[in-house]
């Protein structure tokens, strides 16, 4: 009997030891990092707004900073259009919200590619002007659901912005209202 309660009493104390280090594991993995990289994703590409492993994301995908950090009216109605649409055509955001950092490296990249600010202006916006960083634009994929948007976007307030933009859409009117003209490109 001695032995047996001997056993109880150490099997209480292994299990109280095991239950704090349990605790201390859960508390280590709530405290926050002071590494601004640190996120879900663990990819900081992903947390500038970009796509996991380059990957086009579904409006509701709202776990990915390029969804979730949307404008809420933007996404509400990018969400309500994709739901209505499902059943002809699907909808993938290919880009939506983006740091001032990643539009910048988009513009740079504009630039080498067309061998001129002003040349790159015409489909990438500055930092400053560009609404995917405020979380007002988002572009739209595949072309079949550009198709769809151009359509029935305005609906829902949904209108396609430039001309040579076919994807990218933002909320410029109320639903059912009339979008406004188009604009011949990022430049204005």
């Amino acid at each position: 009997m001695i032995n047996a309660g001997l056993s109880r009493k150490r099997y209480r104390v292994v299990l109280s030891g095991l239950a704090g280090v349990l605790a201390v594991v859960a508390l280590a993995g709530c405290s926050d990092s002071s590494d601004s990289s640190a996120s879900v994703s663990g990819d900081p590409a992903v947390e500038d707004g970009g796509a996991p492993d380059g990957r086009e994301l579904t409006p509701f995908d709202t776990q990915y900073p390029a969804v979730g950090k949307l404008d809420p009216a933007l996404l509400h109605a990018v969400q309500q259009a994709a739901a209505d649409a499902r059943d002809r055509v699907e909808f993938l955001i290919s880009s939506g919200w983006r740091s001032q950092a990643y539009q910048q490296r988009l513009l740079d990249e504009g630039v080498e590619k067309y061998g001129s600010l002003e040349k790159a202006r015409r489909f990438v916006s500055t930092p400053e002007k560009s609404e995917h960083v405020s979380g007002k634009a988002v572009d739209i994929g595949p072309t079949r659901a550009d198709d769809w948007l151009i359509q029935h976007g305005a609906r829902y307030g949904l209108c396609q912005v430039y001309s040579n933009e076919m994807w990218h859409f933002e909320l410029l009117t109320t639903p059912g209202g009339d979008c406004p003209a188009k604009l011949p490109d990022a430049a204005g």
